[in-house]
């Protein structure tokens, strides 16, 4: 269980650290959630995995707390499908695209912060600095002087 935070859910809805030996809240887990960390919550009395409960849960109290997360035609779309088709596309398709999503985040932030140092370095912007940056060239070049037309498709 490397890196998960276990967690015992007990009947009066009272969730136990078993790290730190305190009751938490779902506040609480939510910063450990934020912080990187997975959990795994199990019902106290039957061993029974209850973690999805749980962050559904939280997910339902940040939408409470902004009082709106999910737009009401895809809730009501939620509620009457339920788990057929729903929870292929949440499974499948919406956590893919959630995590590319985040990968590409991580990329552009890369590759602007070795533009950033580009700069810092006051060197001035050249073919061999650019061919680095290969997915910002067409950005490049409006600094590096080269404003020739865009080359058009035959």
């Amino acid at each position: 269980m490397e890196n998960k935070l276990l967690l015992k859910k007990y009947t009066n809805r009272r969730l136990y650290d078993t790290e730190k030996s305190i009751y938490v809240t779902l506040d609480y887990v939510t910063n450990v959630i934020r912080q990187g960390r997975q959990i795994i919550v199990s019902d106290a009395k039957t061993g029974e995995d209850v973690t999805a409960a749980i962050l559904t849960q939280i997910v339902l109290e940040e939408a409470r707390k902004k009082n709106y997360l999910l737009p009401n035609p895809l809730l009501y779309l939620i509620i009457q499908y339920g788990e057929t088709i729903l929870s292929d596309f949440f499974e499948k398709y919406l956590e893919h695209t959630i995590k590319n999503y985040l990968l590409f985040r991580g990329l552009a932030e890369d590759q602007y912060k070795k533009w950033l140092d580009l700069n810092a370095n006051h060197s001035p912007v050249n073919s061999q600095n650019l061919n680095s940056l290969s997915p910002f060239n067409d950005i490049f070049k409006l600094f590096s002087g080269n404003l020739d037309k865009p080359e058009t498709k035959k």
